[in-house]
């Protein structure tokens, strides 16, 4: 049936019962292609049934269908009419891993980070009815992302504002026991029906209109109707907020979903919520077992589910986790903080080393943060791991909590730079023009997994303030490494990996391997060329830069981050302005969002790659 779909309206068409075997093909294709390109495959298979009904029952792109994250919309993507670019999905040229607006009239927000849906939500319920347009608005958000400070911040506003909107809860996390979901499924297809809304509605309106006693009569009304449903439900917290609850359902049960959302859309005038139980992975049993590991994968093999690549070397965050892991052992004041990211920072391994001081406070970066600097105001040594593109949600706690009280957090700033297919909103482009700008802040930035070792422990002795370190998605060069084992860093110091007079690159991170085979492919024309690893960027050893730009002819800044507020503009205002004229370029990332595709084919397209350097460089040494 899936190659008929061409839009929803093909959709409508079927019949109920075919909407079965439509989302068994819908999940065939997304295991197919996923396995293939990788991606976030476990949450989109866990909401296929889902996604189909929602389709179903509303007429997108008129109605606004919403989606937390846009990692689970995979099977949105197919069901509207980009089925046959699928193969495409997070490659470069083809269609986004997440919701785009300009990719479809049907992703009405471009989405990547968690807990934005519901306040997208009541924005789209008040502005269409300020200009009395009349749709449907959908967000469907994961209970993960309600551990989000932001979410609740939207819950606030739309149980006052009581707009019409339907708020799909989807509830991966916990199952429903035989009996208390058979009870849920009776009571839900009660206080969602016709009758009982007709009576709900006449009732109240008719105790409101009452005199004197009306008001007082209607609040009590709306208490018993809700505690009723409480007894039964745990739904009260949101009846409580002004949400009228139905749930928990079987996010599965396509029919029941499609009857349900049917009748709950013709309850106007309120705000709904929609308590659904999904199992993540739902379809292929590899990711059904370990839905944390197939949550974002690379290419795998279908039949086993196993990785078809697997490399002997650490990754940057292993390395991170490992090192930790050594170091709560030396020293018990040591913790660890992640912001639901345990497996992707590498940080389980310091939770089976020290259980007792390992923190996961869920899809909460500013809470983390300001948890950490109390923790360091107090005694202790916390490191606090997440994602460049997640820090950005916490940049007042950085300046407030960290920076001003000057608080000894230690910060690990894990896929700093581009990280390829996730595109824009997943890259790590902002920190270094963040972090820099913060007083007080150490800030490093390895290129190596021994130099990041070599940090981690330099950051353990400093309590002076706080410290930040970035470090690339991807793997180290090393195939041995040793957690325990470090050389003494001293943060400003130079690492001059090569010398010659023609030209200098200052560069930092992932970015000095590039400028290495730069190096190469110059020197092979008769060029030699300086190459100066900073380590540090803030704070920088201004005196031995100005030294080695007075040696050169000229010299280039070279980073994985957005040329504006970055290293080379730092490099620049700081040196004496008789040698800025020697600067040919500061190479790094325009002012626009980088779009997704692999990492080495985005670094090749902004000319950023060794090749596209040294034929930039042998250009400007021909000239001079």
């Amino acid at each position: 049936m899936l190659k008929d779909i061409l839009s929803p309206e093909d959709l409508k068409k079927l019949k109920i019962k075919d909407l079965d075997s439509l989302s068994e093909e819908i999940r065939e294709r997304i295991v197919d292609v996923i396995s293939k390109n990788g991606g976030h495959l476990a949450s989109s298979l866990g909401v296929v049934e889902l996604t189909v009904a929602l389709h179903y029952v509303f007429i997108a792109p008129i109605d606004k269908i919403i989606w937390d994250v846009g990692h689970q919309s995979y099977a949105h993507k197919i069901l509207t009419g980009r089925n046959d670019r699928f193969e495409t999905i997070r490659k470069m040229g083809g269609i986004s891993g997440f919701p785009k607006q300009s990719e479809s009239p049907y992703d009405p927000y471009d989405v990547g980070h968690s807990s934005t849906s519901l306040s997208l939500a009541i924005g789209e319920a008040v502005s269409r009815d300020i200009q009395k347009k009349d749709h449907e608005v959908v967000a469907i958000i994961g209970d993960g992302s309600l551990t989000s400070g932001m979410a609740f911040e939207a819950l606030n506003q739309i149980g006052h504002l009581k707009n019409n909107l339907i708020i799909i809860l989807n509830d991966n996390d916990h199952s429903i026991s035989e009996n208390v979901g058979g009870l849920s499924k009776y009571l839900t297809t009660l206080i969602s029906g016709h009758a009982y809304n007709r009576f709900r509605k006449k009732s109240m309106e008719l105790t409101k209109k009452i005199p004197k006693i009306g008001d007082r009569l209607y609040d009590r009304l709306y208490r018993f109707f809700a505690s009723f449903k409480g007894i039964l439900v745990p739904g009260q917290l949101f009846e409580d907020l002004g949400l009228r609850y139905f749930g928990p359902v079987d996010g599965h049960d396509i029919n029941g979903l499609v009857e349900l959302l049917s009748k709950v859309k013709d309850i106007n005038n309120q705000a709904k919520i929609i308590h659904i139980i999904t199992k993540k992975g739902k379809g292929y049993k590899p990711a059904e077992d370990k839905p944390s590991k197939f949550h974002g994968t690379g290419p795998f093999d279908v039949a086993t589910g196993g990785a078809l690549s697997k490399s002997k070397f650490l990754s940057y965050s292993e390395v991170a986790g490992k090192t930790l892991a050594c170091l709560s052992q030396k020293d018990k004041s040591v913790m660890a903080i992640t912001a639901a990211m345990k497996l992707g920072t590498g940080l389980y391994e310091f939770e089976k080393a020290a259980p007792d001081r390992f923190y996961d406070v869920g899809i909460a970066e500013q809470h983390a943060i300001t948890f950490a600097a109390s923790l360091a105001c107090s005694g202790m040594k916390p490191f606090v791991s997440i994602y460049s593109t997640f820090l950005q949600r916490s940049i007042d706690q950085l300046i407030h909590d960290v920076g001003i009280m000057n608080a000894p957090v230690k910060i690990l700033i894990d896929r700093a730079g581009i990280v390829g297919d996730d595109g824009e909103t997943h890259h790590g482009l902002f920190d270094i023009s963040i972090i820099k700008n913060i007083p007080n802040f150490v800030f490093l930035a390895p290129s190596t997994g021994e130099e990041l070792r070599d940090m981690l422990h330099y950051a353990l002795g400093y309590n002076d303030g706080p410290v930040a370190i970035r470090f690339p998605r991807g793997r180290i060069d090393s195939e041995t490494f040793h957690a325990d084992q470090c050389s003494i860093f001293e943060p400003g110091k130079l690492k001059i990996l090569s010398k010659g007079d023609d030209c200098a690159i200052f560069t930092l991170g992932d970015m000095t391997k590039t400028a290495m085979d730069a190096r190469d492919l110059l020197k092979e024309k008769g060029f030699n060329i300086t190459v100066v690893n900073l380590l540090t960027i803030k704070p920088l050893d201004i005196k031995n830069i100005e030294r080695i730009i007075k040696r050169s002819r000229f010299f280039i800044t070279l980073e994985n981050g957005y040329i504006a507020g970055g290293i080379g503009e730092y490099i620049n205002n700081a040196i004496s302005p008789d040698i800025r004229e020697k600067c040919l370029e500061t190479m790094g990332f325009p002012d626009e969002f980088i779009h997704h595709g692999s990492v080495d084919e985005l670094f090749r397209a902004y000319k950023l790659d060794a090749e596209s350097i040294s034929k930039r460089l042998l250009k400007e040494l021909k000239k001079k």
